[in-house]
């Protein structure tokens, strides 16, 4: 795929053939592209990308020769996976509360793939004390702006800000990015995709012990978070988060029994305007118009956070943060030894955390036509 000088501002209406579907990583061409120079071209033209840093520990792990992974090697690259599942959170919800209407198609959207994105930080943790390890999700929790956790996703810089359509491509779309070819060369991408289809091959590898110790079972969103006993199902849990992140490699829709398109798709529905729509020459987004909402404008959280805000907004923000780093703590506690009420008080507590949020990106920024926001820094 050939890189567009498209404003992230102007709708397009792209097509691709089915074949290439998911090698790409940014649906940005007007016309089909022939799959092996989408999958060489979507790295460099992959929304959020910057210069691709040096190797991270995702990609440590995966250069660990299969014979030689083992449990420890699941443990640590499953809380690598805690780590990512909740880094995308934040940033999502920030999107989503920005938006004025709430009963917008789009919040509608974003408030599904925020739910999602718990169920599969939900299955990931479940995962984790199956093999014997425990996510430490405070410590997991992300600075932002900053790159995903663990080299996931090389060179993405993931910020906070309201809503706007540079936002939807820059890191939604960014962070659901569909997986492109994984090799030693550093102009590829490790997407969340691929490394969940590394763990996968790891577990059939090594075939661990499972324990249900420390297992949540729980509704999440419109998942049933429930525990891991066999191979069997690991291999459909892991299938689930792939697919409602990426979809599969041959459509966008998401996993079995849902009727919603995967994450990156339903992002890049809200960044071209329309919805997709499989045509004869393949999928192109010429469905029904999808309206960018109106949003409050929420600046970019600067590195560090807010410096010297005012007195009500730096009320809020450290009541915000101390409020968050509860939520942290209680999903800590839901598995140690909390269990699913210890996972519903920091749902509850998270629903909470919405009416500082919008009230702080309602207060203008002095200087500017911009405003506060949550800054999701836990003290």
């Amino acid at each position: 795929m050939t890189e567009t000088k498209r404003s992230p501002e102007e709708p397009a209406a792209t097509a691709l053939r089915r074949r290439s579907f998911l090698a790409s990583a940014a649906l940005a061409a007007t016309a089909p592209v022939a799959a092996s120079a989408v999958a060489h071209a979507s790295v460099r033209s992959a929304p959020g990308r910057l210069p691709t840093p040096e190797r991270g520990p995702a990609e440590r792990l995966l250069a660990v020769p299969m014979k030689n992974r083992r449990d420890d090697w699941l443990q640590e690259a499953l809380q690598i996976a805690v780590a990512v599942e909740f880094s995308t959170i934040p940033p999502y919800l920030c999107g989503w509360w920005s938006i004025k209407d709430r009963k917008s198609e789009v919040a509608q959207l974003i408030r599904r793939v925020v739910l999602d994105e718990m169920f599969h930080l939900g299955v990931v943790c479940n995962l984790l004390v199956a093999v014997g390890g425990r996510p430490d999700i405070h410590a997991a929790a992300p600075l932002y702006p900053g790159p995903l956790p663990g080299g996931v996703h090389p060179g993405v810089d993931v910020y906070l800000s309201g809503l706007t359509k540079p936002f939807v491509h820059d890191v939604m779309m960014a962070i659901e990015a569909p997986a492109a070819p994984l090799t030693d060369g550093g102009d590829d991408s490790l997407s969340i995709g691929t490394f969940y289809g590394e763990l996968l091959k790891t577990f059939r590898s090594a075939t661990p012990d499972l324990s249900t110790a420390r297992q949540v079972q729980q509704r999440v969103g419109g998942d049933d978070l429930n525990p891991v006993r066999t191979l069997d199902d690991v291999e459909h849990a892991i299938d689930i988060v792939r697919e409602q992140g990426e979809g599969t490699s041959s459509s966008p829709a998401d996993a079995p029994g849902d009727d919603h398109v995967a994450h990156y798709y339903a992002f890049a529905e809200i960044y071209h305007g329309r919805q997709l729509r499989e045509e004869d020459d393949g999928w192109r987004y010429s469905g029904p118009v999808v309206p960018f909402p109106d949003a409050r404008p929420m600046a970019r959280v600067p590195a560090g956070g807010w410096d010297s805000p005012p007195d009500d907004a730096g009320r809020l923000i450290s009541a915000f943060d101390s409020a968050y780093a509860g939520v942290l703590d209680s999903l800590d506690a839901a598995w140690g030894d909390g269990g699913a009420s210890s996972l519903n008080a920091a749902v509850r507590a998270m629903g909470r955390l919405e009416s500082p949020a919008v009230e702080l990106m309602e207060m203008r920024i002095p200087g500017s036509q911009e405003t506060y926001g949550p800054q999701f820094r836990p003290i």
